[in-house]
């Protein structure tokens, strides 16, 4: 059990710091935002890989490293587009 919570922080955090490099905000991250971030994506990204592709990762393993890293990135992208300042024309007026 122990471990298993130890395996989705450090998987989680590896993800979501890939990603985080990926999308460059890394340094507005921290430790504790990659690990959600990678959680996060992971959920995310597993759910859309069944969705679309009728996939099931649910592993660890390098597959699904790689769908938890597309997941946070989707995730970040999604972040990044509700919290832009000054996203708006009428904003920089």
């Amino acid at each position: 059990m122990i471990l298993n919570v130890i395996l989705w922080l450090l998987f989680g955090a590896l993800a979501g710091w890939i990603a985080s490099m990926i999308m460059g905000t890394n340094a507005q991250q921290g430790a504790g935002g990659n690990i959600v971030t990678g959680i996060l994506g992971a959920i995310l990204g597993g759910f859309l890989f069944r969705f679309v592709f009728g996939v099931d990762i649910s592993a660890f393993s390098l597959m699904g490293l790689i769908v938890s890293v597309i997941g946070a990135i989707i995730l970040l992208a999604i972040v990044r587009a509700f919290t832009r300042r000054g996203a708006t024309p009428a904003a920089r007026t």
